[in-house]
């Protein structure tokens, strides 16, 4: 929450801060998202049953992944998706760290971190990350860590290259275009613990268990997924 003082009551009156959604002016205890479209924001609720669920299915005897959740439906068009949309291309990574937030405070709910080590955001190729300034997956991270305290790792993944999006893929096309997409640069700074891997959107999985195969080998790992949305197919 924001602290409503008067420093934040003059910089909301010379310069409204607006509701990323609706476009309604937020009051000075709003971040991002007024309380109304945030109420309205269709929940998954996987974090309560998060070794079966429609998104850690999508991991079932393809990768190891303990437990997997993200907060929200997403489909195109949606609230979500204009939420998205502005975090990625219009240079709001305050919108990542404040859903971070979110997710963190709905998810301890159900105990979801217990246990975590680390979080690690997936990786952007440097190509994007110059172009955006900043990786949206690590803004997540970033807010889910004011919250739950946990160290953010960055150091650790690399992602290689950038081919295309994966937005308008198949899922045989979503598992090609990321076949060999990351490193693995530092798995010391992995090594015996359980780590909750972090990104903006899950679909098909993919991505994520691209990441996964990379990581699973270091000595005593354990991985887990959090998202912010997951596709409804």
């Amino acid at each position: 929450m924001l602290t409503m003082n008067w420093w934040t009551r003059i910089l909301d009156f010379i310069s409204p801060r607006l509701c990323v959604v609706c476009g309604e002016r937020l009051s000075p205890t709003e971040r991002s998202i007024c309380s109304v479209c945030l109420l309205h924001l269709p929940r998954t609720t996987y974090q309560f049953t998060p070794d079966d669920n429609p998104m850690a299915q999508l991991f079932w005897h393809l990768t190891p992944v303990k437990r997997a959740a993200a907060l929200l439906y997403y489909e195109p068009h949606s609230e979500l998706a204009r939420l998205i949309y502005d975090l990625k291309y219009h240079d709001r990574p305050d919108i990542g760290e404040d859903m971070g937030r979110l997710m963190a405070n709905e998810m301890q709910l159900a105990r979801f971190f217990d246990g975590i080590d680390v979080l690690l955001p997936v990786p952007l190729s440097r190509k994007r990350l110059r172009q955006r300034g900043y990786n949206q997956s690590e803004q997540l991270a970033i807010g889910v860590s004011d919250i739950t305290h946990l160290p953010v790792v960055t150091k650790a993944l690399r992602r290689k290259h950038f081919v295309k999006s994966q937005t308008r893929l198949s899922r045989h096309e979503r598992q090609e275009n990321v076949e060999d997409m990351f490193e693995l640069l530092d798995g010391s700074l992995l090594q015996g613990k359980h780590v909750l891997l972090i990104d903006d959107i899950c679909t098909t999985g993919a991505t994520l268990i691209a990441c996964v195969d990379v990581l699973k080998n270091i000595l005593g790992i354990r991985l887990s997924v959090l998202t912010l949305g997951f596709t409804k197919t």
